[in-house]
């Protein structure tokens, strides 16, 4: 089941979300894969750390190969890299994604991404998508090939208002392209409960009819060391109140695919 994590707010922690789910569903033992089609490659610094070989296999690999024909047949996993933790691969980010994007565009690429992500299911259990803070290319193949979407929020008036037109952007690709996309519900991010605003904010979308997800993840200041590590919560310390609160995300996802 691919699940794209989105938001066309930049710093939700979008890349924080997506490895450490990854990462908890990789430690439970499924054997999982993060695609990062985010150009910053903040899913490929965390999960690889920032000395990472640039000059290896990448998503942006994978794209390019679409814009030509070929009579080999090269399998998606060939730009898949692997991770030091175990059960958990990446395709990796590369700064080249945004040089391409107008090209898969006047070529009609759309698709591409769907029919890989089909091939690597057969591979994964799961599959977890980091994707650009603007609704482009790369974000809408991601929609168009995932079956659920996970929306970040950082309880943010801003991020609020914007939620809305969000919601109708991935309901529009829905109806028009995936029958099969699910809002699998809003994760609220850096929630620190004893503010006003952010309760406040939180309530209104539930208010309003909006898929909140429970637990919310705490705000701490545990995930910058988590980040400069390049060790998600669940290898750098199982027995924070953050990771148990990703855990318990994670386990409420799982249970709904049941």
């Amino acid at each position: 089941m691919p699940l794209v994590v989105f938001n066309q707010k930049g710093g939700v922690g979008k890349s924080t979300i997506t490895c450490n789910l990854a990462a908890i569903s990789a430690s439970q033992g499924l054997r999982t894969l993060v695609i990062d089609l985010d150009q910053q490659g903040n899913s490929t610094s965390y999960l690889l750390g920032e000395g990472a070989a640039e000059d290896q296999p990448n998503v942006a690999g994978f794209f390019e190969h679409t814009l030509s024909f070929s009579l080999r047949n090269v399998a998606p996993d060939e730009f898949i890299v692997g991770t030091p933790h175990e059960g958990l691969d990446l395709m990796r980010s590369s700064p080249a994604l945004d040089e391409l994007q107008s090209k898969l565009e006047s070529r009609h690429k759309l698709y591409k991404l769907r029919e890989a992500l089909q091939k690597l299911g057969e591979t994964y259990d799961r599959i977890y998508i980091d994707t650009p803070p603007a609704l482009n290319f790369y974000t809408r193949s991601a929609l168009m090939g995932a079956s659920g979407c996970l929306i970040p929020f950082d309880c943010d008036e801003f991020s609020r208002k914007a939620l809305y037109t969000l919601m109708e952007n991935v309901e529009e690709i829905r109806a028009d392209h995936n029958a099969d996309l699910v809002v699998e519900g809003i994760v609220v991010n850096q929630f620190q409960p004893r503010a006003n605003l952010p309760r406040r904010l939180v309530q209104e979308l539930i208010d309003d009819g909006l898929p909140v997800l429970e637990p919310y993840l705490p705000s701490s200041v545990r995930i910058r060391e988590s980040h400069e590590l390049s060790l998600p919560m669940i290898y750098l310390d199982p027995n924070h109140r953050l990771t148990q609160a990703l855990v318990e995300l994670h386990d409420a996802l799982e249970a709904g695919r049941a």
